[in-house]
Protein backbone atom coordinates (compact mmCIF):
# COMPACT_ATOMS: atom_id res chain seq x y z
CA UNK A 1 0.00 0.00 0.00
CA UNK A 2 3.01 2.52 0.54
CA UNK A 3 3.27 3.01 -3.46
CA UNK A 4 -0.66 3.37 -3.69
CA UNK A 5 -0.33 5.86 -1.00
CA UNK A 6 3.05 7.59 -2.67
CA UNK A 7 0.86 7.39 -5.82
CA UNK A 8 -1.88 9.41 -4.35
CA UNK A 9 0.11 11.56 -2.16
CA UNK A 10 -1.61 15.14 -4.17
CA UNK A 11 -2.50 18.18 -2.92
CA UNK A 12 -6.08 17.55 -3.04
CA UNK A 13 -6.43 14.09 -1.83
CA UNK A 14 -6.13 13.97 1.96
CA UNK A 15 -6.65 10.73 3.75
CA UNK A 16 -9.76 12.04 5.82
CA UNK A 17 -11.12 12.59 1.82
CA UNK A 18 -10.79 9.32 1.51
CA UNK A 19 -12.25 8.16 4.34
CA UNK A 20 -15.41 9.92 3.38
CA UNK A 21 -15.15 8.95 -0.36
CA UNK A 22 -14.80 5.44 1.22
CA UNK A 23 -17.83 5.96 3.48
CA UNK A 24 -20.42 6.94 0.64
CA UNK A 25 -19.00 4.24 -1.37
CA UNK A 26 -19.56 1.68 1.00
CA UNK A 27 -23.26 3.07 1.74
CA UNK A 28 -23.92 3.11 -2.12
CA UNK A 29 -22.97 -0.79 -1.99
CA UNK A 30 -25.25 -1.53 0.95
CA UNK A 31 -28.19 0.35 -0.67
CA UNK A 32 -27.50 -1.48 -4.13
CA UNK A 33 -27.83 -5.10 -1.89
CA UNK A 34 -30.80 -3.88 -0.50
CA UNK A 35 -31.98 -3.24 -4.25
CA UNK A 36 -30.65 -6.67 -5.26
CA UNK A 37 -28.46 -5.21 -7.52
CA UNK A 38 -25.66 -8.16 -6.65
CA UNK A 39 -23.22 -7.43 -9.14
CA UNK A 40 -23.56 -3.16 -8.61
CA UNK A 41 -23.18 -3.90 -4.80
CA UNK A 42 -19.75 -6.40 -4.82
CA UNK A 43 -18.24 -3.99 -6.77
CA UNK A 44 -18.88 -0.98 -4.76
CA UNK A 45 -17.57 -3.33 -1.30
CA UNK A 46 -14.40 -4.43 -2.86
CA UNK A 47 -13.60 -0.39 -3.75
CA UNK A 48 -14.70 0.23 -0.23
CA UNK A 49 -12.07 -1.67 1.08
CA UNK A 50 -9.41 -0.91 -1.21
CA UNK A 51 -10.04 3.14 -0.60
CA UNK A 52 -10.50 1.95 3.16
CA UNK A 53 -6.68 0.67 2.97
CA UNK A 54 -5.32 3.71 1.38
CA UNK A 55 -6.37 6.55 4.12
CA UNK A 56 -3.95 4.93 6.75
CA UNK A 57 -0.93 4.68 4.91
CA UNK A 58 -1.24 8.10 3.52
CA UNK A 59 -1.87 9.75 6.88
CA UNK A 60 1.36 7.94 7.89
CA UNK A 61 3.47 9.15 4.61
CA UNK A 62 2.52 12.56 5.68
CA UNK A 63 3.37 11.98 9.12
CA UNK A 64 6.85 10.71 7.93
CA UNK A 65 7.22 13.40 5.35
CA UNK A 66 6.30 16.28 7.67
CA UNK A 67 6.12 20.06 6.54
CA UNK A 68 9.61 20.64 6.89
CA UNK A 69 10.14 18.29 3.77
CA UNK A 70 7.52 19.53 1.50
CA UNK A 71 4.52 16.77 3.00
CA UNK A 72 1.78 18.02 4.17
CA UNK A 73 0.20 17.62 7.55
CA UNK A 74 -2.13 15.56 8.71
CA UNK A 75 -3.83 15.39 12.02
CA UNK A 76 -3.56 11.74 12.57
CA UNK A 77 -5.96 11.28 15.49
CA UNK A 78 -9.06 13.40 14.19
CA UNK A 79 -7.90 10.80 11.04
CA UNK A 80 -8.19 7.94 12.65
CA UNK A 81 -11.50 8.70 14.87
CA UNK A 82 -13.18 9.45 11.03
CA UNK A 83 -11.84 6.53 9.79
CA UNK A 84 -13.21 3.67 12.29
CA UNK A 85 -16.27 5.68 12.65
CA UNK A 86 -16.71 5.56 8.51
CA UNK A 87 -15.68 1.60 9.18
CA UNK A 88 -18.91 1.35 11.58
CA UNK A 89 -21.28 2.98 9.66
CA UNK A 90 -20.40 1.23 6.41
CA UNK A 91 -19.80 -2.77 8.08
CA UNK A 92 -23.68 -2.25 10.16
CA UNK A 93 -25.15 -1.08 6.64
CA UNK A 94 -23.84 -3.72 4.38
CA UNK A 95 -24.77 -6.21 7.23
CA UNK A 96 -28.46 -3.89 6.92
CA UNK A 97 -28.44 -3.89 3.12
CA UNK A 98 -27.76 -7.79 2.58
CA UNK A 99 -30.18 -8.82 5.11
CA UNK A 100 -33.00 -6.65 3.52
CA UNK A 101 -32.06 -7.45 -0.27
CA UNK A 102 -31.91 -11.31 1.05
CA UNK A 103 -35.06 -11.26 3.33
CA UNK A 104 -37.31 -9.82 0.52
CA UNK A 105 -35.83 -11.74 -2.72
CA UNK A 106 -35.53 -14.86 -0.94
CA UNK A 107 -37.80 -15.16 1.83
CA UNK A 108 -35.15 -15.31 4.26
CA UNK A 109 -35.22 -14.46 7.70
CA UNK A 110 -33.62 -11.31 9.47
CA UNK A 111 -32.21 -13.97 12.53
CA UNK A 112 -28.61 -14.39 11.26
CA UNK A 113 -27.91 -10.83 9.80
CA UNK A 114 -29.34 -10.04 13.06
CA UNK A 115 -26.64 -11.58 14.74
CA UNK A 116 -24.04 -10.66 12.66
CA UNK A 117 -24.65 -7.53 13.85
CA UNK A 118 -24.68 -8.62 17.40
CA UNK A 119 -21.28 -9.81 17.35
CA UNK A 120 -20.22 -7.06 15.63
CA UNK A 121 -21.26 -4.70 18.48
CA UNK A 122 -19.41 -7.15 20.87
CA UNK A 123 -16.38 -7.32 19.03
CA UNK A 124 -16.73 -3.02 18.58
CA UNK A 125 -16.98 -2.26 22.22
CA UNK A 126 -14.63 -4.74 23.36
CA UNK A 127 -11.60 -3.50 20.98
CA UNK A 128 -12.86 0.37 21.51
CA UNK A 129 -12.71 -0.14 25.40
CA UNK A 130 -9.50 -1.75 25.09
CA UNK A 131 -7.83 0.77 23.59
CA UNK A 132 -8.97 3.59 25.38
CA UNK A 133 -7.90 1.74 28.88
CA UNK A 134 -4.61 1.11 27.25
CA UNK A 135 -3.93 4.33 26.27
CA UNK A 136 -5.18 5.64 29.18
CA UNK A 137 -2.80 3.06 31.15
CA UNK A 138 0.42 3.33 29.25
CA UNK A 139 0.02 0.00 27.25
CA UNK A 140 -0.58 1.08 24.10
CA UNK A 141 -0.09 -1.53 21.10
CA UNK A 142 2.11 0.60 18.48
CA UNK A 143 1.95 -0.57 15.10
CA UNK A 144 1.28 2.65 13.10
CA UNK A 145 -2.72 3.12 13.35
CA UNK A 146 -4.45 5.12 15.59
CA UNK A 147 -6.43 2.62 17.81
CA UNK A 148 -4.72 -0.50 19.82
CA UNK A 149 -6.30 -3.82 17.83
CA UNK A 150 -6.46 -7.43 19.34
CA UNK A 151 -5.76 -9.80 16.94
CA UNK A 152 -8.66 -12.41 16.66
CA UNK A 153 -9.63 -15.32 14.60
CA UNK A 154 -12.24 -12.34 11.74
CA UNK A 155 -10.14 -9.83 11.03
CA UNK A 156 -10.34 -7.55 7.80
CA UNK A 157 -9.41 -9.97 4.79
CA UNK A 158 -11.85 -12.65 6.34
CA UNK A 159 -14.49 -9.48 6.77
CA UNK A 160 -14.10 -8.68 3.26
CA UNK A 161 -14.17 -12.45 2.00
CA UNK A 162 -17.63 -12.89 4.22
CA UNK A 163 -19.12 -9.76 3.05
CA UNK A 164 -18.27 -10.71 -0.81
CA UNK A 165 -19.28 -14.20 -0.98
CA UNK A 166 -23.10 -12.89 0.58
CA UNK A 167 -23.08 -10.61 -2.78
CA UNK A 168 -21.55 -13.60 -5.04
CA UNK A 169 -23.96 -16.21 -4.03
CA UNK A 170 -27.17 -14.19 -2.13
CA UNK A 171 -29.44 -17.20 -2.33
CA UNK A 172 -26.89 -18.55 0.41
CA UNK A 173 -26.58 -15.28 2.20
CA UNK A 174 -28.49 -16.44 5.30
CA UNK A 175 -26.37 -19.68 5.88
CA UNK A 176 -23.08 -17.78 5.11
CA UNK A 177 -24.57 -14.86 7.68
CA UNK A 178 -25.31 -17.86 10.00
CA UNK A 179 -21.57 -19.45 9.83
CA UNK A 180 -19.63 -15.84 9.97
CA UNK A 181 -21.30 -14.86 13.51
CA UNK A 182 -20.27 -17.85 14.82
CA UNK A 183 -16.49 -16.65 13.68
CA UNK A 184 -17.38 -13.24 14.87
CA UNK A 185 -18.64 -14.18 18.21
CA UNK A 186 -15.86 -16.66 18.64
CA UNK A 187 -12.87 -13.62 17.73
CA UNK A 188 -14.98 -11.56 20.35
CA UNK A 189 -14.34 -14.26 22.55
CA UNK A 190 -10.76 -13.93 22.14
CA UNK A 191 -10.56 -10.35 22.35
CA UNK A 192 -11.94 -10.36 25.55
CA UNK A 193 -10.01 -12.69 26.67
CA UNK A 194 -6.89 -11.12 25.49
CA UNK A 195 -7.08 -7.93 26.40
CA UNK A 196 -8.41 -8.65 30.00
CA UNK A 197 -4.83 -10.66 29.94
CA UNK A 198 -2.94 -7.79 28.65
CA UNK A 199 -4.79 -5.30 31.32
CA UNK A 200 -3.69 -7.41 33.96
Amino acid sequence: MKGAAKALDRPWISPDRLSVAGLVIGLASAGSAALQWWGLALVLWLLNRLVDGLDGPLARRRKAVGPAAGGRGHNSEAGGFLDISADFVVYGAAVVGVGYGVVAGYDSSWLPFVLVLFAYYINGAVFLAFSSIAERTGRTMEDGRSLSFLGGLAEGTETVIAHSLWLIFPAYAAGIAWVWAAVVAISATQRIVAGYRSLL
